[in-house]
């Protein structure tokens, strides 16, 4: 068995357009990049890479997937052998052990819980599409000068202002209560033995792994405080099994790539901050997701480049937590 911390480092690594530049001609259009397709014969290119996704898709024999999953198509290989051939190529150490019961169960949970957290993101997607979400939702963004592209290509929903609406649509289509409590996207029943939701009527911005995976959601209020009443700006997701926030960070499944090649991080405070600078092409930013910068967020970054430059608010609050970060950069070597 490859233990799974190797599978995720096999997985972060891996990068979508280097994998299949290895058999198919790449053109770049824009972002993304196009090809004549290697599964079924045509003249006309409809093979369409993604590198800011990690994906592939075919709009002819609708083939699509990941680097693995590429790699298992093309090569005819089993998901091990392909994770292999991966590993091979970017020179990943694989130390083999024996796969107990208990770490079988660790993997299918993890997944359940990935899975019903990316069903989550394309549920508040969709509602930001709703007559609720447009005219709230959609009008915040577009009042922070997010266009509708940005909004798109990372995610951003809105939670409906039901407490149950999320709740009931994830009950409905098959997933379990423990997933929805671990996740946090759920909270303790109610009185009449429901449980309700986590976020509500606020604005969401959903949180990948480096890996590309949806793993966890920051959500914004937009009311104002009333008096005696509680308030919280923004409410996030609690820690699970496949989120640590102190070795996470908003941005970099879309950020890594950039670092790397331009061997170069910027470090910000907030979502909106992220997305307004990829938005004007200045991609190798990444923010601490509304926590204060922790050694496993430095570390994090330090995979992809050993420069940092902290872009903190000019307040007090941010020119303090902008010289405690670079101390904390320097100890860290």
């Amino acid at each position: 068995m490859i233990p799974q911390e190797t599978v995720q480092k096999i997985l972060d690594t891996a990068r979508i357009e280097e994998v299949v530049g290895d058999f198919v001609a790449l053109r770049r259009r824009g972002a993304d990049l196009w090809a004549c397709c290697p599964f079924h014969g045509e003249k006309t290119p409809s093979f369409h890479v993604i590198p800011a996704k990690g994906q592939y898709y075919c709009f002819g024999c609708h083939k699509g997937g990941s680097a693995v999953g590429f790699i298992m198509d093309y090569e005819h290989l089993s998901y091990v052998e392909a994770l292999r051939y991966l590993a091979k190529k970017y020179n990943i150490e694989i130390v083999e052990k024996e796969e107990t019961a208990e770490d079988i169960a660790n993997r299918q949970r993890n997944e359940s819980l990935l899975l019903v957290s990316e069903y989550a993101g394309d549920f508040f997607k969709e509602q930001l599409k709703t007559a609720e979400g447009r005219a709230v939702g959609l009008e915040y963004f577009h009042s922070r000068g997010l266009e509708d592209s940005t909004i798109e290509k990372y995610g951003l929903g809105w939670a409906p202002s039901s407490r149950h609406a999320f709740t009931d649509a994830a009950k409905a289509a098959g997933y379990k209560d423990e997933y929805l409590l671990e996740t946090g996207l759920c909270a303790a029943y109610d009185s009449d033995n429901r449980l309700h939701d986590r976020f509500f009527d606020r604005v969401v911005f959903p949180i990948h792994s480096v890996s590309g995976r949806v793993i966890a959601f920051g959500a914004r209020t937009l009311k104002s405080k009333e008096p005696g009443k509680p308030y919280a700006k923004y409410v996030n997701s609690k820690e699970s099994d496949i989120y640590v926030k102190n070795k996470s960070l908003y941005g970099i499944w879309f950020a890594k790539n950039e670092m790397a090649r331009k061997d170069k991080c910027y470090l910000v405070e907030g979502y909106l901050d992220v997305l307004s600078m990829h938005q004007l092409g200045i991609t190798n930013v990444v923010a601490s997701s509304g926590t204060a910068l922790t050694e496993g967020q430095i570390g994090l970054i330090k995979r992809f480049t050993q420069n940092v430059t902290i872009m903190y608010d000019g307040d007090s609050a941010g020119i303090h937590a902008a010289l405690r970060g670079i101390d904390m950069f320097l100890r860290e070597g």
